[in-house]
């Protein structure tokens, strides 16, 4: 964890200090221009500021609840100036940043700034959250955490209540195994959700049945997003959910159940921001009287906060989240980790400090965790607890395995290749497809085409300008092929993915300058197999970019991210790629046989 973090904190001072406005603006990693807007204390009592403008063309962007960042004007002859105040983001969108400022007094310093940009800063936070964790776990001797690491690591069995199982009838067979199996688990449950089999339904109904034994639990997940879906279904279910943290998809419905909103539209909160105000009215004339009626909001607002989590059943958050203040001091009986697979182990012992037990769900043949430093992960970093879990207690693990979104043949070489042939597909989705007598899958050989990778230094990535022209008319000619109306009425969706972020983007150019498929735009989403975790299209296109003489196909080698693209589609997968350069590895060799002969 140590070297992650060295290696990441030098790779981000270099970056900082050589790469241009306009390259870390495309990264998402800077907003420039931006404006200011409104200023005010927010509902915790922080002064925030809001800034406007500056995103991205392509929409990728990292800002996110909680991060650092840090000011910045540029000159008129390109150079950068750093503005010396430190600041992070209390809430993000699209289109603006809220942002926390120390105290009113900076407000004038970027008043007076002119060509202002704000960019992300060293995530030292998370870091030290995580280094936390493990400096807590490592010197604890005994109790229930002590109990908790030992067996989470292996050293010793995970134990089990005994009663008669419970039935689910509108759960399928290993569903309801998994959910039992979490209602028995004393220490440890793993829900292992392949594609598609209803990871999130399984564990949606899991905490629901935890909380008839239990008055509150703790859900968490890797990224923002992940939070955001789960602590939805749960509110559709009428559970009253407290969201930690800044929803991804900012609308009324997410943003109610955030702790901010929640405290905003408590009885008491009109009385504590009087009283506030009073406090910094009093600081500049009567400061031992704002002392005295700073305590007693101190009090009020601790009366307020302690009510939020009273009412609350499922406090929700990301699992560095998990170390916000507010939650200082309070543990749970239960802890859910949803993509469990894509944390590193670090951050999951956030919150399993906080708990009595654990249940994990995610699928490991999945995307894995995300290092930076080489070194790093060849030690082990990116080897999840999850994965160590499953590998030294499989008793403890339930393997979803009836899925309801791939035509089976789509399905079927991943079942294989990384399921051990266990899938199954459901019988309403088995012959699923859109056009009668089409071949489920299709590999489109480049290796004639006279196609030539190119690496892009500005993404430190590769392109394949010509594979993605293709792919656009390939697009363009199945639209036609099925029938231009009937795409438009049905909403048949379509995903073009490409592992490499320079290929996303120069596809995303063609789509725009593509006057065929502007009537379809809306049903296109072009990403990176990361980008797509977690979603579907009907269609799905993907660009594997490699072709050189040498059969160099660089992190293809990372098979997951392989099988995350190919179990996007639902009832149409086109592989578009040199077999080759491809074919000369075991895994595309396999795939490329396969598809060549359907009887297989």
């Amino acid at each position: 964890m140590r070297q992650e973090y060295e290696f990441d904190r030098k790779c981000f001072a270099q970056q900082s200090s050589l790469i241009s406005v306009e390259k870390k603006v495309a990264a998402g990693n800077c907003r420039f221009p931006v404006s200011l807007g409104r200023s005010y204390y927010n509902s915790l009592n922080q002064f925030v500021v809001e800034v406007s403008g500056g995103v991205s063309a392509e929409g990728d962007d990292h800002f996110e609840y909680g991060k650092a960042v840090e000011f910045f004007t540029v000159s008129m002859n390109h150079e950068i100036r750093p503005i010396k105040i430190a600041s992070q983001v209390s809430f993000a969108s699209d289109k603006s940043l809220t942002l926390v400022l120390p105290d009113r007094d900076h407000l004038s310093v970027l008043e007076s700034s002119e060509r202002l940009g704000v960019q992300l800063s060293f995530d030292e936070t998370s870091y030290r959250a995580m280094f936390e964790a493990l400096e807590r776990l490592l010197s604890v001797q005994s109790g229930r955490l002590f109990d908790l690491r030992e067996t989470l690591l292996g050293n010793r069995p995970a134990g089990f209540f005994s009663f008669n199982p419970l039935r689910f009838p509108w759960l399928n067979t290993s569903q309801e195994a998994a959910v039992n199996k979490i209602l028995m688990a004393k220490d440890v449950a793993v829900v292992h959700g392949p594609p598609g089999t209803g990871k999130t339904t399984t564990l949606v109904e899991a905490i629901y049945e935890t909380l008839r034994r239990e008055s509150q639990v703790l859900v968490c997940a890797q990224s923002n997003m992940a939070v955001d879906w789960i602590s939805e279904q749960l509110v559709d279910r009428g559970v009253n959910v407290l969201r930690i943290g800044n929803p991804c998809r900012v609308d009324d419905k997410m943003l109610s159940y955030t702790y901010e909103r929640r405290f905003e539209s408590h009885p008491h909160y009109d009385t504590l921001w009087s009283m506030r105000k009073v406090v910094r009215e009093l600081y500049r004339t009567n400061r031992s009287k704002a002392l005295v009626v700073k305590e007693k909001a101190e009090a009020l607002e601790y009366e307020i906060r302690e009510d939020l989590f009273s009412e609350a059943r499922v406090v929700a958050c990301t699992l560095v989240g998990a170390a916000n203040p507010l939650l200082y001091g309070r543990t749970f009986q239960s802890l859910f980790i949803d993509e469990a697979a894509q944390a590193i182990e670090a951050a999951c012992w956030i919150p399993i400090c906080k708990s009595h037990r654990v249940i994990l769900a995610g699928d490991h043949k999945q995307l894995p965790p995300t290092i930076k430093c080489f070194e790093a992960e060849r030690a082990g970093l990116s080897y999840t607890l999850m994965e160590k879990i499953v590998a030294s207690k499989p008793d403890v693990v339930t393997l979803l395995n009836l899925q309801y979104r791939m035509n089976e043949r789509i399905m079927q070489f991943s079942s294989d290749w990384f399921y051990e042939g266990k899938l199954k597909a459901a019988e309403n989705v088995r012959c699923r497809g859109i056009l009668d007598y089409e071949e489920p899958v299709e590999w489109v050989d480049t290796r004639n085409f006279s196609f030539e990778e190119e690496y892009v230094t500005l993404s430190a990535g590769r392109v394949n300008k010509m594979e993605a022209e293709l792919v656009i008319t390939l697009l363009s000619q199945f639209i036609e092929k099925v029938g231009p109306h009937r795409v438009l009425d049905e909403r048949i969706d379509f995903g073009v993915i490409s592992p490499y972020k320079a290929q996303v983007y120069y596809l995303r150019r063609l789509m725009r300058e593509c006057k065929s498929l502007k009537p379809f735009r809306a049903l296109i989403t072009i990403n990176t197999v990361d980008g797509f975790q977690g979603q579907e299209r009907d269609v799905v296109l993907i660009s594997l970019v490699r072709s050189n003489e040498d059969g160099e196909i660089g992190f293809l080698r990372e098979l997951r991210r392989m099988n995350v693209a190919m179990t996007r589609a639902r009832m149409k997968l086109m592989v578009i790629g040199d077999s080759s350069t491809l074919t000369r590895h075991k895994f595309y060799r396999s795939l490329w046989n396969w598809v060549e002969n359907p009887q297989s």
